[in-house]
C-alpha cells in the first residue's frame, strides 16, 4: 500500500508542481508570470492578473511539492483542490467533461487524487512519516476538501467581467 501511495503522491504532486512552475517561471514551455498574469486578467477577469497568477502558481507548485514529498498532505491537498476548482469553473466547465478540447476531466482527476491522499495520508515513505506526523483520515480529508473549495470559491468571487470585442468595434 505504501508504494501505491508513494506513486500516487509523486505522479499527482510532480504534475502539479511542474504546471505551477510553468506559470511562475516559464519552465517546461510555460508562459511565465507576466504572460500568465496577462492571460488571467484579459481572458479570465482576475485583476490584478499578475497577483492572481502568482497565487495560483504558488498554490499549484507548492501544494504539488507538499504532496510529492509527503509533507503536510492535508495542506497540499487543499492547495491543489483550490487551484483545480478555479481552473474548472473559470476555464473548463463550459466546454464539457472529457479532456479533449480543454475540458475539465483532467482537473477533476487531479483534485480528487489530491483529496484521496488527504483521506489516506502520505504513507510510510514520506517526510511526514519521518517526522511522525500522521494527520489523515475522514476529518482531515473533509477539512482539506472544505478549505480547498472555500479558497477556490473566494478566488472565483474576485473575477470581473471580461469585455468582449465585437467585430463592429474592431473596424
Amino acid at each position: 500500500m505504501n508504494i501505491g501511495i508513494l506513486l500516487l503522491r509523486l505522479a499527482v504532486g510532480l504534475t502539479l508542481t511542474a504546471h505551477g512552475s510553468q506559470m511562475l517561471f516559464g519552465w517546461f514551455g510555460g508562459l511565465g508570470l507576466n504572460s500568465t498574469g496577462q492571460f488571467f486578467e484579459e481572458r479570465l477577469g482576475f485583476r490584478p492578473g499578475r497577483r492572481h497568477a502568482f497565487l495560483a502558481g504558488l498554490a499549484e507548485a507548492g501544494g504539488g511539492l507538499l504532496l510529492a514529498l509527503g509533507l503536510l498532505i492535508p495542506l497540499g491537498a487543499a492547495a491543489a483542490i483550490s487551484v483545480m476548482v478555479v481552473a474548472v469553473f473559470s476555464v473548463h466547465i463550459q466546454k464539457g467533461f472529457f479532456v479533449n478540447n480543454g475540458r475539465y476531466e483532467y482537473n477533476l482527476v487531479l483534485a480528487v487524487a489530491a483529496l484521496a491522499l488527504a483521506f489516506t495520508g502520505s504513507g510510510s515513505i514520506s517526510i511526514d512519516a519521518l517526522l511522525n506526523y500522521r494527520e489523515s483520515g475522514t476529518s482531515w480529508g473533509l477539512a482539506s476538501l472544505l478549505a480547498g473549495v472555500l479558497a477556490g470559491v473566494i478566488s472565483l468571487t474576485q473575477r470581473k467581467p471580461v469585455p468582449t470585442v465585437s467585430a463592429a468595434t474592431t473596424k
